[in-house]
């Protein structure tokens, strides 16, 4: 796939450039500051760009800023955004508006190589990957009441997959269950959550921003 990197630390542009590079990815910028970011993929319009949350010139989040404007622009390229932290709020304004194609990893996960290719190809394919990390957190600091105290410790495994981007039938793998026992347990979640009857939207994605805490 072609890529435009962005990620101010240059040792960590130049590895992640080389990874990249051996996996047979065309690397067509790899730039260190959000202007450059938006500017790069004006210009060579990239499958998907990697980018990192807090970047120049602010050293906040302009590298978020830069990803949700590229997603405004030019809606068919995917965007895998890195974080040094936890940050719930840049990973539900990234998923808000459109999900498909959307990847939220903490940097650590750079290093486990095959967890950040295998998500750089579901965002790629338009799907959603979320770090296991990310998830988990969410979840473990949330002491508000909320209808996932209804949710059986099976269905909290199988919404934790969901929320990951895996499809009914790789949770199914990853749980050792039948995909009948996982599609079981993706109805009883959205029916706990009242989505059974939601139309207009993906169910899917709307029990997701409510398990990342961003839908009351």
């Amino acid at each position: 796939m072609r890529l435009v990197l962005a990620e101010d630390s240059t040792l960590l542009r130049e590895g992640l450039t080389r990874l990249l590079t051996e996996e047979d990815h065309e690397v067509a910028a790899a730039v260190g500051t959000a202007d450059e970011l938006v500017e790069a993929v004006d210009r060579s319009r990239p499958d998907v760009v990697v980018t990192d949350v807090r970047m120049p010139p602010t050293h906040t989040d302009d590298g978020l800023r830069a990803a949700l404007e590229i997603r405004r622009r030019w809606p068919d390229t995917g965007v895998l955004v890195l974080s040094q932290y936890v940050e719930r709020r840049y990973a539900a304004r990234l998923l808000a508006d459109r999900p498909e194609g959307v990847g939220y990893l903490l940097k650590d996960r750079v290093a486990q190589v095959d967890d950040f290719l295998d998500a750089l190809d579901r965002v790629a394919a338009k799907g959603t990957a979320l770090d296991p990390e990310v998830v988990r957190q969410v979840v473990a600091g949330t002491d508000r009441p909320d209808p996932f105290v209804r949710l059986t410790p099976r269905e909290r495994d199988v919404l934790h997959e969901m929320a990951q981007g895996y499809t009914n039938s790789v949770v199914a793998d990853r749980l050792h269950i039948s995909q009948s026992a996982v599609e079981k347990h993706v109805n009883a979640i959205f029916d706990k959550l009242g989505l059974a009857h939601t139309t207009g939207y993906s169910r899917r994605i709307l029990a997701v921003l409510r398990y990342l805490g961003t839908l009351s």
